[in-house]
């Protein structure tokens, strides 16, 4: 086949062909960044007392994701190999100090409760693993839903673990009591439940963690190792 046809195929592709939609769908369970790939746990364990700040960080981590494989996918040809590292770290830096202070200029409060962690994006693994692992090697449109697929794989962790701890932990979602009043001893808390406080501690978040690795390789024996 001629590098013409070649071209011609690649254009005929269709935007959402079936090796494209798993892009996004492999890290969503198979592939997930943290449950598997075990990468980004620190921000799952410290930003996940409560809904909103996970949310918050999760489209932080899709911004950076998906423009960051997107600006390396364009520049793959023009990087020299020695310095690659280096100027990924620029790109995602740049990106990472945008949502900063978009933050702090829209959803101040949140950003106080994000705190440092919004910097240590630049350092999260998942980031600049799939920089080096896919977005150096393929063309703009499939790197930007490798970012877009693995940013939601990592969000849906986050957001599933800071459900359970704030609901079990505070009685609350996004700050909203749905259990209950503690205090007036209404809902829940009229047949004697109690909010759990351990869950608001970081090895709670860990063990949510495994539960969920638990319950996602006893779904999918493609997951579990010989």
């Amino acid at each position: 086949m001629s590098d013409t046809q070649t071209l011609e195929k690649k254009k005929s592709e269709p935007l959402f062909s079936k090796k494209n939609k798993k892009l996004i769908s492999n890290p969503l369970n198979d592939d997930n960044p943290i449950t598997v790939q075990v990468l980004g746990i620190c921000s799952a364990l410290a930003i996940t007392v409560k809904l909103e700040p996970a949310i918050v960080m999760s489209m932080s981590v899709l911004f950076v994701m998906g423009a960051g494989n997107v600006v390396i996918s364009l520049m793959r040809n023009l990087i020299p190999s020695r310095i690659r590292i280096i100027v990924q770290l620029v790109v995602v830096a740049s990106l990472v100090i945008l949502v900063d202070q978009f933050l702090k200029a829209f959803l101040y409060d949140v950003s106080k409760q994000l705190s440092v962690f919004v910097g240590l994006i630049i350092t999260n693994c998942i980031i600049m693993g799939r920089f080096e692992a896919f977005a150096l090697a393929n063309t703009p449109w499939k790197s930007f839903l490798d970012g877009v697929g693995n940013a939601f794989g990592y969000a849906w962790i986050l957001i599933a673990v800071a459900f359970f701890r704030e609901l079990l932990g505070s009685g609350t979602l996004f700050g909203i009591p749905v259990l209950g009043d503690p205090a007036a001893k209404t809902g829940l808390y009229a047949l004697g439940y109690e909010n759990n406080g351990m869950m608001l501690l970081p090895p709670m978040a860990l063990i949510t963690v495994g539960v969920i690795i638990w319950i996602q390789r006893a779904k999918n024996t493609k997951l579990i190792e010989d």
